[in-house]
């Protein structure tokens, strides 16, 4: 397992949190799609773990250079208004 970084910016208020997963080593040998997934799924599970939780991606790339993955969207979480964001997702280093 590896550990992943996710900057999380909420686009209609500016907040921003910073949100640290467990994932597979190669996670990032995959689509910038399943890598959003996978810290959506940490999210679900760990993070809002009361609320059910959707989201809708309209945008993701990969940087293979500088292993990132920018997002957009919106959560949609029960009882709201869907939630615009970005994200970025990085491999943490190893030390």
């Amino acid at each position: 397992m590896a550990s992943y970084t996710v900057r999380m910016m909420d686009a209609e208020t500016g907040g921003e949190g910073v949100y640290k997963f467990e994932g597979a080593d190669a996670l990032f040998a995959g689509t910038p799609i399943n890598i959003v997934k996978a810290f959506m799924d940490h999210v679900d599970k760990d993070e809002l773990p009361h609320q059910h939780i959707e989201y809708e991606l309209n945008a993701a790339f990969k940087n293979e250079a500088k292993t990132v993955v920018t997002a957009m969207g919106q959560l949609i979480l029960e009882h709201l208004p869907p939630i615009p964001f970005m994200l970025m997702v990085t491999r943490d280093s190893e030390v």
